[in-house]
């Protein structure tokens, strides 16, 4: 029975395999610190956080996130600790909430790594503080406990390392907080979650007044489904909450499960019909990998085949792109279920061996020969059942990869699918936009679409540069420019072609005129809003005007005074296209650039960059909020990419135009025609 702990009050661990469930209703940096007998940390060491995430015997996440698993092996910890503290805090510095009063209370939950509840605990009363000692496990004659401690500090992680006896606390929150920016700028933004009454939350700006909306869900539509208030259901049957899979000890939460802790292999992991530790399953599907069959089950019984759509959502676009992000998250947990299991295995061989040699008479002989190859037999049998299971995983994603794939809309296909040679432009504009694929090293043929949600909520930046990654640095710099620019105009012209006649406008920067060439296509199709911009002057004009259209619809939309926009004002998005920066970029054109990248997102303004970030490098960290705060995409394959629940490195592959083919042209001429019938 799952003990519900108050501040101070403790209760006996029954096994020392544990995994510590955070859900916090809002993003948070997790992490641990180890202690000794008076609860002091002995130094850099023994914490673990998102720059470190891993000790002996402690697993955390290395992202902020919403939910966390840290996983905990207490047998496995360092000699002399005889304490591990829980902390949590709010990230700094990316926007959000900076006291624990202003978001929902933070509940934890310590859990056998089978999801058997041990011990639960809601952090309330929290007000200033911005980070707490949640709980600490603690050893007592021998016994391992769980206590309640709900400790905030005002001060922040400072605060809270210093008083746990951490010398130059303020320089390792610092380095923590550092680390927790770089995650989140490199993280894919998850989906956001659904409204009560169902519908799809748009882009939630101050200039939603000035954009074409949804249409309002069909009287009578069912509402999302609702969490389980019990575990034990399958993935097939198991009730889902708006925006993450159930807790199996806190049955209120709608959040998504993150980073899963080391998970033994052969224990039921993602998929499992027993409510494994791996809980992979996307909240808006209605069917996942389905559970192995139980050996009493009939041999006739087959997996439920795939099928495109199988998601909640009122179109079948909004299926599509429900089930296309369950499968990116299923993937991902399934990975870190395996990897885990390997990381146990490799764990649990290591122990063995040490207390299998730790006697001098078994160094040696027939005894330590013996007990080596037994210790390597058994890790050789989890991996070889870890794999087994994620094999079974990732055939059946595959399975649904090949029959949703032919199905996506214009939107959400590559430029190869023929989908693209009938389409014609829509009158609203679709949920999101596909801009190039994922894969993981397990399997990297099991591709998942890269979506990101419309209207854009940040801006992308094609990286040019060349020290990125291996095969960057093989291309010629001429031509991996060549191929980055080819990428943005590819990517533009997606843009037109999916948003109504006239409610989408291109400027472009090219401040030399290197990329005439490559911008021909939009140019010769008449889609841009004006000619590309070049010269100190041309790009000058450009920021100034987009510039004025940030501040006007600010300013309207602050006042409640849409309707007193200029008259010659385009309301619609804008994308700015800004090649080779920051060539004839003066610090008067650098501070606008950023003005855009920070609040034109939230009034339609956005950018795409392709730039060598070495090549600004003379700007020094003036340029790192700017960097940071695009999509880095790249021309050619890189993994770079985190996903937003594990935080595994993802090869990004960008979208390619099949070759010969004159697809670009036939779509920006279906753009310049249907402006055209519009009267655009």
């Amino acid at each position: 029975m799952t003990a519900e702990l108050v501040r101070g009050q403790n209760h006996v661990l029954p096994q020392t395999r544990l995994e510590i469930r955070v859900s916090a209703g809002t993003p948070v940096v997790a992490g641990a610190t180890l202690g000794d007998e008076r609860g002091t940390v002995h130094g850099i060491e023994w914490i673990a956080h998102p720059g470190s995430p891993q000790l002996p015997g402690l697993d955390v996440s290395q992202q902020a996130a919403a939910d966390h698993r840290l996983a905990v092996d207490l047998e496995a910890l360092p000699t002399g600790v005889h304490r591990v503290t829980v902390l949590l805090a709010l990230p700094v510095g990316v926007g959000g909430p900076v006291r624990f009063g202003a978001v929902p209370a933070p509940f934890v939950a310590v859990t056998g790594v089978d999801g058997t509840g041990i011990a639960t605990f809601t952090l309330t009363d929290l007000d200033a503080e911005s980070a707490v000692s949640a709980l600490e496990l603690y050893r007592r004659q021998d016994a391992w406990k769980v206590r309640a401690v709900g400790q905030g500090y005002a001060g922040g992680l400072a605060e809270m390392l210093a008083d746990q006896g951490v010398t130059d606390a303020a320089a390792l929150a610092a380095t923590v907080q550092e680390a927790v920016a770089r995650g989140l700028a490199r993280a894919v933004a998850p989906p956001p979650p659904r409204t009560p009454e169902g519908d799809r939350v748009r882009h939630a700006t101050g200039s939603a007044d000035l954009r074409p909306t949804a249409p309002p869900p069909a009287p009578g539509t069912p509402g999302p489904p609702a969490d389980p208030a019990t575990t034990g259901a399958t993935p097939a049957t198991r009730p889902q909450g708006p925006s993450g899979p159930a807790h199996t000890t806190q049955p209120h939460s709608t959040q998504p499960h993150t980073a899963p802790g080391p998970a033994a292999a052969g224990t039921p992991t993602a998929g499992s019909s027993t409510g494994g530790p791996i809980d992979y399953v996307h909240p808006r599907r209605q069917h996942a990998a389905p559970p192995t069959p139980p050996p009493t089950a009939p041999p006739t019984q087959q997996p439920a085949q795939p099928v495109a759509g199988d998601a909640t959502g009122w179109s079948m676009d909004e299926r599509l792109y429900n089930q296309i992000w369950g499968m990116f998250e299923d993937l991902a947990r399934a990975v870190a279920a395996h990897r885990s299991a390997v990381d146990f295995a490799e764990s649990r061989m290591d122990q063995e061996l040490d207390r299998a040699l730790s006697d001098p008479r078994n160094r040696i002989g027939g005894a330590g020969d013996h007990a080596r190859e037994a210790a390597r037999a058994k890790r050789d049998e989890l991996a070889s059942r870890a794999r087994e299971a994620l094999d079974r995983d990732l055939d059946q994603l595959s399975a649904e990869a090949a029959v949703v794939e032919p199905a996506l809309p214009a939107a959400y296909a590559g430029w190869g699918n023929p989908v693209w040679h009938t389409h014609r432009i829509p009158m609203e504009i679709p949920m999101a936009l596909r801009i190039g694929d994922l894969h993981l090293p397990e399997r990297t043929d099991l591709r998942i679409p890269l979506l990101v949600r419309l209207p854009l909520e940040r801006g992308m930046w094609v990286d040019s540069g060349r020290t990125a990654s291996e095969a960057a640095a093989a291309i010629e710099p001429d031509r991996l420019r060549g191929r980055a620019m080819e990428t943005a105009v590819a990517h533009a012209a997606r843009l037109l072609a999916v948003y109504p006649p006239g409610e989408f406008a291109v400027h472009v920067i090219d401040p030399a005129g290197s990329a005439a060439g490559l911008l021909a296509p939009l140019v010769d199709a008449g889609v841009l809003a004006g000619p590309p911009a070049a010269g100190p002057g041309g790009v000058a004009s450009v920021l100034a005007h987009l510039t004025r259209r940030v501040d006007l619809v600010q300013m309207a939309v602050r006042g409640g005074a849409a309707d007193s926009l200029p008259p010659d004002l385009d309301t619609g998005e804008q994308l700015l296209v800004v090649n080779d920066f920051p060539h004839g970029f003066d610090d008067r054109a650098v501070t606008q650039l950023r003005y855009l990248a920070d609040e034109g997102p939230a009034v339609g303004v956005h950018l795409l960059m392709v730039a060598d970030r070495e090549e600004a490098r003379a700007y020094g960290p003036v340029l790192d909020p700017l960097w940071r705060s695009l999509l880095r995409i790249t021309p050619v394959a890189d993994n770079h990419l985190a996903d937003p629940w594990v935080g595994h490195a993802w090869t990004y592959e960008p979208l390619t135009i099949p070759q010969g083919s004159r697809v670009l042209e036939q779509v920006l001429a279906a753009v310049a025609a249907a402006r055209r019938a519009a009267g655009r």
